[in-house]
């Protein structure tokens, strides 16, 4: 997702630079250091991230006889239909997760759009158009490719990247927006896009031992001829991912563990809506690519473990003729509420940072309580929920109904992630079961929600509300990217939150079918693999 929209405005510069500009090429090169040291018995991690795959999907394009390698790989090892995402269900936070093992109130990154008391100001790693425009070119390519993994992902939330360096393992990310390590790279900016920005010409990152972000940093230039060019989309692409990932393959350089960021689906499914199979079937021939570069399908679960998994689901949403559009700035008339790329005053009483089925309301008034805002925004009966915290209570309160549950961490209910909880009020706002005998608690409609949730209400700084729309609906500032008729992500309900695990090569499972245990699994897994080889 996150990558997907710097795409956006990266070609949104091309129509306000000027054209012809030739971008030079990175000069780096990792492929001296990538390759494991582990030696041939010890079986390469891959990790294949696609942005917006969902099992349903999966399962009726093998019904349809169209899905041959994805088939394959399921009768081959493991196939879970319900691995909990993160929330916000956008990618940058997702991937933030899933890298770091932590919620956002551990690793920082509390969505594709959110404001920063310590900076005052948005927070924007590329949402739309017009809403890049508005906030400024320049901060929101200096906040994605500098701050994000330098600043924002906080320094404590280890990432696997970092962790294997400390235990002698090699590590490599093809594309992805989060992307810390222990290894120096540069990343080298077009001439076209440097030209309107105060950014500096070739920018020194941390990451794995391999390194590739598109055009941005390129390190088999001279080695591999890969599609990076504008009409490429600067390679941030499924093509340019794949073709890369081939060649460390067949030139015996990968390393111990290789994430992989696909990206290409999600536009697909926003446009045309989460029935799609356009998408999964180029996929499917693309992974039929992966497992031919091996020499065989046989030889490549030999030689690899495959972890491929979807990073959120995605909700049908509305035509525009029914209402599918929820506009903020209308629900709060009579609000001063912050416009797009401009600065907080001290008449600004409210900033939305919308991440399309959900979003972040803050509060900057401070004889406004939340609880106020709250129930203005939860009149509207395409509302889902408005959480709030207060002291160490989360606070939801129900949409039109305004029906409030309260909860805290800790207590005498136990939930199936042997995480404990006080509830009070009515349970059924967040569609918890609880069982006082046995003193369990088990969820419904909202995966992992106490925990999702008060992971999203302690990840920042500031006074704020989170609010979600109902199934079929998105929420939207004055220039918040929409999808009437497509799909839309972001809330925690099910269609958005829980998203395909499929695993070949090693019958070891992550303890706990979420996001958030996947880091602990693979560090578990490629280190015991090691072990056993020494």
């Amino acid at each position: 997702m996150q990558i997907k929209r710097i795409i956006i405005v990266m070609l949104s510069l091309v129509l306000i630079t000027i054209m012809g500009c030739q971008h030079q090429k990175p000069a780096e090169q990792d492929l001296l250091r990538v390759k494991s040291e582990q030696g041939a018995t010890h079986k390469k991690v891959i990790f294949l991230m696609v942005d917006s795959l969902m099992s349903q999907a999966i399962d009726k394009g093998i019904s349809q006889k169209q899905l041959p390698t994805f088939q394959y790989l399921i009768e081959q090892g493991q196939y879970h239909k319900d691995m909990v995402s993160s929330f916000p269900t956008m990618s940058v936070t997702i991937d933030s997760t899933m890298l770091t093992g932590k919620y956002p109130n551990g690793h920082g990154v509390p969505g594709l759009l959110w404001y920063s008391s310590d900076d005052k100001k948005m927070i924007n790693y590329g949402t739309g158009p017009m809403e890049i425009l508005r906030q400024g070119i320049n901060p929101v390519l200096t906040d994605a490719l500098i701050h994000l993994n330098g600043k924002h992902l906080h320094p404590d939330s280890r990432t696997i990247y970092e962790d294997l360096a400390r235990v002698g393992l090699k590590s490599g990310s093809i594309n992805g927006l989060i992307y810390r390590g222990a290894t120096e790279h540069t990343l080298t900016i077009p001439d076209w896009i440097q030209g309107p920005t105060s950014l500096q010409k070739q920018i020194k990152v941390k990451g794995p031992d391999f390194l590739t972000l598109g055009a941005l940093s390129n390190p088999l230039e001279g080695a591999e001829n890969l599609p990076d060019n504008l009409t490429d989309r600067m390679g941030l692409n499924n093509k340019y991912a794949i073709e890369a990932l081939n060649y460390l393959i067949q030139a015996n350089k990968l390393p111990d563990f290789l994430y992989v960021y696909l990206p290409d689906m999600d536009q697909e499914l926003h446009k045309k809506g989460p029935s799609s199979l356009e998408g999964v079937k180029k996929l499917d021939q693309q992974l039929e690519s992966v497992l031919n570069s091996f020499g065989s399908r046989e030889k490549a679960l030999n030689q690899a473990i495959f972890v491929i998994a979807g990073d959120s689901g995605m909700t049908q949403l509305l035509p525009a003729n029914q209402r599918s559009v929820i506009d903020m700035p209308a629900m709060l008339r009579g609000i001063s509420v912050l416009k797009p790329g401009e600065e907080v005053k001290p008449e600004t009483e409210v900033a939305l940072a919308v991440n399309e089925t959900m979003a972040y309301v803050y509060n900057f008034k401070p004889n406004r309580s939340l609880r106020s805002l709250a129930e203005i925004l939860s009149k509207d009966d395409r509302i889902d929920f408005v959480a709030w915290k207060e002291n160490e209570w989360m606070h939801v309160l129900q949409g039109s109904s305004l029906k409030e549950l309260r909860y805290k961490a800790k207590g005498n209910l136990i939930d199936r992630y042997k995480q404990t909880w006080t509830v009070k009020q009515d349970a059924e706002v967040l569609d918890l079961t609880l069982n006082a005998d046995h003193r369990t608690l088990d969820y419904g409609q909202y995966p992992d929600v106490l925990e999702r949730l008060s992971g999203s209400l302690n990840s920042h700084k500031g006074k704020f509300l989170v609010v979600t729309a109902k199934p079929g609906y998105e929420l939207a500032d004055r220039s918040s990217p929409t999808h009437e008729g497509g799909g839309g992500h972001g809330s925690l309900r099910r269609t958005e939150s829980l998203v395909p695990l499929i695993i070949v090569g090693t019958n070891e499972k992550p303890e706990y079918l979420r996001m958030v245990d996947l880091k602990a699994y693979l560090l578990d897994m490629l280190t015991n693999h090691v072990q056993k080889t020494k």
